[in-house]
C-alpha cells in the first residue's frame, strides 16, 4: 500500500511540473521543471522494479538537461535564459492538439482488445529489455553515441558567428578585432 501510494505522488509529481515547463516564464526554469517531472518518472520506474530503464532515464535526463542549461547560459541573448518569456506559443492550437490527443489514446487504452500474454511472466523483464537493446545493436548505440556528439558539436560551431581565428587572425599576432569593446585596459 505505501509503495502504491509513493508511485500516486510520484506520478503527481511528474505531471505537476511537466505542467510548470509551460507555466513558468522562462527557458531556465522551464529546463529544471521538465528535469524534476523526468526524475519523478525515473523514481516511480525505479518502484516499479524497472531499474534499468528508470536510472537510464534519470541520468539520460539528467544529462541532458544539464547540456541545455549549459548550451542557454552560452547562447542564448538574455542572460542564462532567465529573462521572462512565453513558453507557449499558438496556445489554442496547441490545447486543441494536445486534447485530441488525449481523448484519441485514453479511447485506444481503454476499447482495444488487448493479447493475453501467452505463458508465464518472465523472471526478470529488465535483463530481457537490456539484452534486446544493447545484444545485437551495441554497434548500433556506440554509433548513434558519436553522430550525438558530433551533431553537438557541428551545432556549437554553427551557432557561433565568428571561428577562433577570426577574433585575433591567422596568425594571432595582430590585435583583435572585435566589434564590441570590453576586457581590461592595457
Amino acid at each position: 500500500m505505501t509503495e502504491l501510494l509513493l508511485l500516486a505522488v510520484l506520478g503527481a509529481v511528474a505531471v505537476c511540473t511537466g505542467v510548470l515547463v509551460f507555466v513558468v516564464d522562462s527557458m531556465a526554469r522551464a529546463t529544471f521543471s521538465l528535469l524534476a517531472s523526468f526524475l519523478a518518472t525515473g523514481a516511480a520506474l525505479l518502484l516499479m522494479d524497472l531499474a534499468y530503464l528508470g536510472l537510464l532515464t534519470i541520468l539520460m535526463m539528467t544529462i541532458e538537461m544539464a547540456i541545455m542549461a549549459v548550451f542557454m547560459i552560452m547562447l542564448m541573448m538574455n542572460p542564462a535564459g532567465l529573462m521572462p518569456m512565453t513558453m507557449v506559443h499558438n496556445t489554442r492550437g496547441s490545447i486543441a492538439a494536445g486534447v485530441v490527443a488525449f481523448v484519441v489514446l485514453t479511447v485506444g487504452v481503454w476499447t482495444v482488445d488487448w493479447p493475453d500474454r501467452p505463458g508465464p511472466r518472465p523472471a526478470n523483464a529488465t535483463v530481457q529489455v537490456g539484452e534486446a537493446i544493447m545484444g545485437d545493436y551495441m554497434l548500433v548505440m556506440i554509433v548513434v553515441g558519436v553522430v550525438l556528439l558530433a551533431t553537438m558539436v557541428a551545432g556549437i560551431a554553427l551557432a557561433t558567428h565568428r571561428g577562433r581565428y577570426d577574433r585575433l587572425g591567422a596568425d594571432l599576432e595582430r590585435d583583435p578585432d572585435d566589434p564590441v569593446r570590453g576586457g581590461l585596459p592595457r
